[in-house]
């Protein structure tokens, strides 16, 4: 049967490998909705080559310029305007699976949209689960939708739990991380890091947030998070461990003292043509791992006291409540001040522990609660001049 698809963030790394997936699957797979940002040049030629039924944009002027673009190739695709256009798209009856890779907080309404519609949703955007775990987990529940992780790290524990998907018998889940650029750089130096050099991954290519998110690890921090509500395991449960050859993805630790882990290589299009195809096994467009060339392979602890935003998440995720909120919220602008040089690396994680510090809220009830404690957070940190 076909598979109708919208991808949520079409014109990032995860959603340009998405349609390199579909297009070698096209008697499988066709494109119903694309969305896109600020890329337009990007997301008109993919309309062109996939031909959806709708393509979103967040405003006006980017809504006109991207209709100009496809009128000039005579590609039909209807372009729509906001985000209630990005919860249709993501929810609507000819849709079967929806991929949820926008970057940020802005993923979170069209996302809860796929869960409450019961779609198949591949989730690449993990701040949907750090701000509304709880939320967002019993929509996946009373919707009726499955979720499927698609972060190499959260694709490789769900491959390597029993097909159920429950955790009986799980000691505990390892997360493996590169480390970063700055995994052997001193602390001295990293105060006068650019934003060029945080966004120079050694091994994946992804955009400038996430990027400068592994370069923290804040990244690994949320996805720490993330692991703990997608597979319902206890936080001392979640383990970190440095992996600078990206090769092994994850582990799962089994009370009997077996672990099982996931190889491959560092390619997101493998997680994603799992994902679309679970329980079955379609071609990624990546080579078979040959283990005789990768070398050897390095394990380090993460030193918490130079990565200190993967220390935050952990507090975060004790706290629970808004914590996790108030963290994602006050690290996405504090990111955007770093990218635009209004502060410097080290600041980061200095802002990001202040709003924790500083900020308390009752836990959210409904989705209302977690945007006011979003926007709150962000109203701080606008008066703590962090760009927002």
């Amino acid at each position: 049967m076909m598979q109708h698809v919208t991808i949520l963030g079409a014109t990032g790394s995860i959603g340009c490998s998405t349609l390199d997936v579909l297009a070698r699957h096209s008697d499988r797979f066709s494109v119903f909705a694309l969305t896109g940002g600020t890329q337009i040049e990007l997301l008109a030629q993919q309309c062109a080559a996939f031909s959806p039924k709708f393509v979103v944009v967040l405003d006006e002027a980017a809504a006109l310029d991207l209709r100009t673009r496809l009128s000039a190739v005579c590609c039909l695709t209807q372009v729509l305007v906001g985000v209630e256009a990005l919860c249709d798209v993501a929810s609507a009856p000819e849709v079967s699976t929806v991929m949820s890779a926008i970057v940020g907080a802005a993923g979170l309404l069209p996302t809860m949209a796929a869960a409450r519609s019961g779609k198949r949703l591949l989730l690449a955007n993990k701040e949907s689960l750090v701000m509304s775990g709880a939320l967002m987990t019993a929509a996946v529940r009373e919707g009726g939708a499955t979720l499927l992780p698609i972060d190499s790290e959260h694709n490789a524990l769900f491959q390597c739990l029993p097909a159920d998907g429950q955790t009986r018998g799980v000691a505990s889940l390892t997360l493996t991380a590169s480390g970063g650029p700055f995994l052997h750089t001193p602390m001295a130096q990293l105060q006068n890091i650019t934003p060029d050099e945080a966004c120079a991954h050694p091994r994946w290519k992804m955009g400038r947030k996430i990027s400068v998110d592994s370069a923290t690890m804040m990244n690994k921090g949320l996805e720490v998070i993330e692991a703990h509500w997608l597979f319902g395991v206890a936080p001392d449960a979640i383990k970190v461990v440095i992996h600078p050859q990206s090769v092994i993805h994850s582990l799962v630790n089994y009370v009997d003292g077996s672990s099982l882990a996931q190889l491959g290589h560092a390619d997101m299009r493998v997680p994603i043509a799992h994902a679309l195809a679970h329980p079955e096994r379609i071609a990624s467009g990546v080579g078979v791992l040959d283990l005789a060339t990768q070398g050897s392979l390095d394990f380090h602890a993460p030193d918490l006291d130079k990565f200190i935003c993967l220390r935050l998440a952990f507090d975060a995720l004790r706290v629970g409540g808004a914590a996790p909120i108030v963290l994602n919220a006050v690290n996405e602008c504090s990111v955007t001040a770093f990218l635009a040089g209004q502060i410097g690396f080290l600041e980061i994680a200095q802002v990001n522990e202040s709003a924790l510090n500083a900020l308390s809220f009752d836990a959210p009830v409904n989705l209302d609660d977690v945007l006011a404690i979003d926007a709150a957070t962000r109203v701080w940190a606008g008066k703590h001049k962090v760009l927002v």
